[in-house]
């Protein structure tokens, strides 16, 4: 049996007890420094969030929010550790196939109720519910839970999900095979509980703020579509002494340089650096403009299915592409913020696995494009007949750039016509989603850290395989990955595969790159997952 460490919990609760005594008189209980009465932390999202349902929500920024308003089975720090959430500890079965998570007495829904364990078998069962057609309904059957895939397909009534509450604050989870990061998975807002009773009263106004009920640190107060988001302390979190932030305000601005002379205005604690320009603010602005690894790969995606273009279909041509484009020059000149050139789809920051370096990564672009040219050529494609096709993306300056930068570097190299087109996000989503494509633009951030979140992604029964990309050794490598002691060359493979077929093509790994205020406390840089909660932010007094 494994359990969580009580020395981890006392820690903690030592931790929140100094907490409270060092709130009351202004300061900071670790650092003492002197916190500003007005604890608000405004920042920037390009796009209006997908939702703050946790069984529904599929984006960064609407994950942030959803992260804020509940809280799961486990959390993570600073440095991206597993720390306890609404489950103070776990046990392990000898067999690894069942997980017995023990529930804090003190976890209180919003409204004063109890969080219980039926909660979190009412969330878990709707996330695989084919009737709530959630776009993260896969990740239930990724994280191996007996029965996922048949009630997915709706062969079996989402009851028979392996999920179980054992009494009020025991949550049983029995798993189809052992899966080492099974625990990591659980900080995933689609296993965050979800209050039954109020998802059935207003159906799906349940989210709105006179409506919703959650038990994370905050409730949402405020939401104008497409303009901005509140959430406020909640006065019933177990840890709401130990909260420090009153209020986190999230403000929709579409352009990235408004939102950087909002920024410079003091309207903003964080926004984008938009593309090309931390240099020059890291030089003015020295502790406000700062880089970071992050766990995301920035990348397009070919529409292998039915109604994609039949030149796609032919992997001389994705490889002509992929090969024709100067990762070097979008990672340095256009993003210009620490951005890494991507030549496997796996990002290096990712734990426990170094992507193998690839042909294409040890070519000179020269010989990249020459290798593009012949490649072209061998599929039919040249001055005489010129590929031609449309590219996707969501509108944004910075994608715009690196779209039309793309579209030069094929036309210039291979005389291949691009048509660029752009849209609002939930429409991109939607097109996506459908297959609507030729060229689309795509980003993943892990949803926890370990590479099977950004491999699983082209499997072929993958939920945000988008492209349709199916090819049986793939999903055999990744199902084998799942069981097997040492996972390295599975994945190892498995970009092999990546690389032979070129379904994507990767283009940089991400950085988060800021502008933050430099009175915002504890940021977690060191966490690759961003996977940031505001509860643990602050405000300094300046």
């Amino acid at each position: 049996m494994t359990r969580l460490t009580g020395t981890l919990i006392g820690a903690l609760l030592s931790s929140s007890m100094l907490a409270g005594a060092a709130l009351a008189a202004g300061t900071h209980p670790v650092t003492g420094e002197p916190l500003a009465d007005d604890q608000t932390f405004t920042y920037r999202i390009l796009d209006e969030h997908s939702s703050v349902d946790p069984q529904v929500v599929e984006d960064v920024p609407g994950s942030e929010i959803v992260r804020d308003l509940f809280e799961g089975l486990m959390n993570q720090d600073e440095q991206g550790n597993l720390v306890p959430g609404v489950a103070e500890s776990y046990d392990v079965s000898d067999d690894k196939l069942t997980y017995t998570f023990h529930l804090r007495e003190n976890a209180k829904w919003s409204d004063g109720n109890p969080v219980t364990a039926q909660d979190f078998v009412f969330a878990w069962q709707r996330a695989a519910n084919p009737e709530l057609a959630s776009p993260y309904q896969w990740y239930i059957e990724l994280m191996s839970v007996r029965n996922a895939a048949e009630v997915i397909a709706g062969d079996v009534p989402p009851e028979e999900l392996g999920v179980r509450a054992v009494d009020d604050r025991t949550f049983e989870v029995t798993l189809s095979a052992p899966l080492p990061y099974f625990p990591q998975m659980t900080t995933h807002a689609t296993t965050f509980p979800a209050p039954r009773k109020v998802v059935e009263q207003f159906g799906n106004d349940w989210t709105r703020p006179e409506n919703i009920v959650s038990n994370g640190a905050y409730v949402l107060t405020e939401h104008v579509p497409q303009e901005r988001s509140v959430r406020e302390r909640n006065e019933m979190y177990w840890d709401n002494e130990n909260t420090i932030l009153d209020k986190v305000v999230a403000l929709v601005i579409n352009d990235e340089n408004v939102a950087l002379t909002r920024y410079l205005a003091g309207e903003l604690d964080r926004t984008e650096v938009p593309a090309g320009q931390f240099p020059r603010l890291k030089t003015e602005y020295p502790d406000e403009a700062i880089s970071f690894p992050r766990l995301c790969t920035y990348y397009y995606t070919f529409n292998l299915s039915e109604s994609g273009p039949e030149a796609f279909k032919d992997p001389a041509v994705r490889k002509a592409l992929a090969l024709a484009v100067d990762r070097d020059i979008v990672a340095t000149n256009i993003k210009a913020g620490g951005e890494l050139p991507a030549y496997t789809f796996t990002p290096e920051a990712v734990a426990e696995f170094t992507p193998p370096e690839t042909e294409m990564g040890r070519m000179t672009q020269a010989d990249r494009d020459a290798k593009a040219r012949e490649l072209m050529a061998q599929a039919g494609y040249g001055p005489d007949n010129p590929l031609s096709f449309s590219l996707m993306y969501n509108t944004d300056q910075a994608h715009e750039k690196i779209a039309v930068a793309l579209s030069q570097m094929w036309k210039q190299k291979l005389g291949v016509q691009t048509e660029l087109s752009n849209m609002e996000w939930k429409v991109f989503l939607d097109t996506r989603g459908q297959q609507d494509f030729d060229l689309a633009r795509g980003a993943w951030c892990g949803d926890y850290n370990e590479a099977s979140t950004f491999l699983d992604l082209l499997d072929s029964g993958s939920g945000y395989n988008d492209g349709k990309y199916s090819n049986p050794e793939y999903d055999k490598v990744l199902e084998e990955a799942k069981t097997a002691e040492d996972t390295t060359p599975l994945y190892s493979r498995a970009e092999e595969i990546i690389a032979e077929d070129m379904p994507v093509i990767p283009i940089y790994h991400y950085a988060g790159v800021y502008m933050m205020d430099s009175d915002v406390g504890n940021w977690p840089v060191d966490n690759v997952e961003q996977n940031w909660y505001s509860r643990n932010l602050y405000k300094i007094a300046e």
